[in-house]
């Protein structure tokens, strides 16, 4: 299956179940297969090139640097993808969010694996009719292959 999804945690903030990482790696990697399939946004997309996207889970700190450092944005942000096929994730943002929206921490996980994945396929959402049209290709995957993921509970919690 290509591309292969590797997601590695690199902090230490919030606890991240082992089964997490396995859980985001093969929802990730189906995820790819769809967007590959039927979300390309461009012919010249990074996504299809790559035989691996590393994802990396960082804590608000590291998020914070990575965003001012590439993007020149202070403070902490959800998804950074790069071209070269690494998506940075700040998992505090996302549980925080998730708190927000009354969804498992899992499930904005596993959004923002999908919103990076995008990104890499050459969608973009700075203006709002972009962010509508990257949502609406989405949305429906976090819906279709939240099941998959949502199989790892551990402990009785996501």
């Amino acid at each position: 299956m290509r591309p292969e999804l590797i997601v590695g945690n690199n902090q230490h903030a919030t606890e991240i179940p082992e089964s997490w990482l396995t859980a985001l790696e093969k929802g990730g990697a189906l995820a790819a297969q769809e967007i590959l399939a039927r979300y390309l946004a461009s012919d010249d997309a990074p996504l299809p090139e790559h035989e691996c996207v590393e994802v990396a889970l960082v804590d608000d700190e590291t998020s914070a640097r990575v965003h001012e450092q590439f993007m020149g944005i202070l403070g902490e942000t959800d998804v950074i993808t790069f071209h070269h096929g690494e998506i940075v994730i700040g998992v505090e943002v996302a549980f925080r969010q998730a708190a927000e929206n009354g969804e498992p921490p899992l499930r904005e996980l596993l959004r923002y694996v999908i919103h990076g994945l995008l990104h890499l396929a050459g969608h973009e959402d700075e203006e709002p009719a972009d962010r509508a049209k990257m949502e609406a290709a989405q949305e429906p995957l976090v819906a279709m292959l939240w099941p998959e993921v949502a199989g790892v509970m551990v402990d009785g919690r996501w």
